[in-house]
């Protein structure tokens, strides 16, 4: 069978694909054309031609200064004051005063106050006693001191607070202090879950094992009170009080005469 050739004339040959340009806006590589100028690189540029950095705008009037707290030292003094040490431990009973916080929540703490000028701190201990309580005692032992910061009236605190052990004198529990909600006999075995401050609750601790020592021992176990010497210059500030009964007043001896009534 014949092959077939078909004849192409030269208008009908097929034209050469066109390459697409470059993108618009750009030039194809090359020399400069003529009066076209090439920006200058780095070393070609004059220090002197370069305009000035536009200086930063200042701030107007003076830099305010960080407030910074006064700082504070105060110390107080208080007692975990016992009924019943003569006798067994599940007789024997503690005297609490109850506070009530912002969320109307009952807290439990000994009670404890500002040493005031010319005061020790045991003195102080049975006058702060005598007057959040209306019970007398007698200081036996120290049980150790707690101290904390916190913030108030735009002053930094550090406070203080010495305990003690002591002895029921005599009295009747009572919540006149406009500072106390409430007051309370709380048997010892009790106060691990009673008082609101883990600190307080180690103080407890320290009292239950000095009281197994006077059991033991006698008086003349426990350890001797720490030196304490007469404050020199009044606290910082001290809390106002509608009752205040007389330090120097000799403590009646006696029984509780509410027993356990106004513990909750």
């Amino acid at each position: 069978m014949a092959a077939t050739i078909a004849w192409v004339s030269d208008g009908e040959q097929p034209k050469p694909r066109r390459r697409r340009g470059r993108r618009r806006g750009r030039r194809a590589a090359g020399p400069p054309e003529a009066g076209t100028q090439q920006p200058a690189g780095p070393r070609d540029v004059n220090p002197a031609d370069t305009p000035p950095a536009t200086p930063k705008p200042q701030r107007s009037g003076p830099r305010r200064p960080t407030e910074r707290l006064r700082t504070v030292h105060e110390t107080s003094a208080g007692g975990l004051v016992i009924d019943g040490l003569d006798g067994p431990k599940e007789s024997q009973v503690a005297a609490l005063i109850g506070r009530t916080d912002r969320r109307g929540r009952m807290l439990w703490s000994l009670p404890k106050g500002h040493i005031e000028r010319g005061e020790t701190a045991e003195q102080t201990a049975i006058r702060e006693v005598a007057e959040e309580t209306g019970i007398q005692g007698s200081v036996l032992a120290a049980l150790g001191s707690i101290d904390y910061w916190f913030v108030t009236e735009g002053r930094r605190v550090h406070k203080t607070v010495h305990h003690y052990l002591m002895r029921f004198a005599g009295g009747e529990l009572s919540d006149e202090d406009v500072e106390v909600t409430e007051v309370a006999w709380v048997p010892l075995q009790e106060l691990p879950k009673r008082l609101a401050y883990a600190d307080e609750r180690r103080l407890a601790e320290v009292a239950d094992e000095l009281i197994d020592k006077l059991h033991s021992d006698g008086p003349a176990a426990l350890p001797p009170l720490p030196r304490s010497t007469p404050r020199r210059r009044g606290q910082t500030h001290s809390r106002t009080r509608n009752h205040r009964t007389d330090p120097t007043a000799q403590p009646q001896p006696g029984r509780r005469a509410n027993g356990y009534g106004q513990g909750p």
